[in-house]
């Protein structure tokens, strides 16, 4: 099981292929990456199922470790204008999957990021998945073992009502959720990083029912591993 989430603690990775002498060291608040994932991140990181991974997703030299992780994990890079291609084919393949489900699919460059409304995912207040849905995460995960050449963020968001804490402690565990049934359908662990954002990366305004509901969500994004 994941164990207890803490914010901004050292590196602690138990049951993983990541080696201690590619990720060490403690979280950082610096280093914001373009797509915006890395920018200070709230709370710790953690890796579903394996353990407290913080310092992974924050510094200059986040992605960097991550890809050679994954490379030394056994995980293939791709080069060149491979990586187009082959994002290019995942993004075809699970549009095409959750058509029709309430998960939207968004390139980004040469990243996916997928959006899973909180009303189709889980009940108020819960962290369980809810039943029918596992059906759609299972399609995700079929997708997702076949283009295993990507790293998987999953990242959970609210709205801002109710505490600030409890933000933040039921984005992470509905973010584990997610990221436990991954796992469970089969997906590689090193591949796999859960975080809570809370309430602090709204895509809409907090004043209005519609507004809270497209900010409760669960957000994968899918980065491509290359060559370093």
């Amino acid at each position: 099981m994941v164990n207890k989430m803490q914010r901004f603690t050292p590196v602690v990775l138990t049951g993983s292929l990541l080696l201690g002498g590619v990720i060490s060291g403690c979280a950082s608040t610096g280093g914001d990456d373009q797509s915006g994932w890395n920018n200070k991140a709230k709370g710790a990181a953690i890796g579903a199922a394996v353990g407290v991974v913080t310092g992974l997703l924050t510094g200059d030299d986040a992605t960097e470790r991550r890809q050679h992780a994954m490379v030394g994990a056994g995980i293939g890079a791709l080069t060149g204008t491979a990586v187009g291609a082959y994002m290019d084919a995942q993004e075809n393949k699970l549009s095409k999957k959750l058509a029709g489900t309430g998960v939207s699919v968004v390139r980004d460059g040469d990243e996916l990021v997928l959006t899973m409304p909180s009303n189709i995912t889980f009940d108020t207040n819960s962290s369980t998945v809810k039943s029918e849905f596992h059906g759609v995460l299972g399609s995700v995960a079929e997708v997702l073992a076949e283009y295993d050449k990507t790293y998987i963020d999953i990242a959970g968001h609210t709205d801002s009502q109710g505490s600030e804490n409890y933000n933040q402690s039921l984005s992470e565990q509905r973010a584990m959720s997610v990221g436990n049934l991954l796992l469970g359908r089969g997906i590689a662990d090193v591949r796999v990083v859960a975080l809570g954002r809370g309430e602090s990366q709204p895509v809409a305004d907090n004043g209005s029912a519609n507004g809270r509901a497209q900010n409760r969500r669960v957000d994968l994004k899918l980065a491509p591993i290359t060559q370093s």
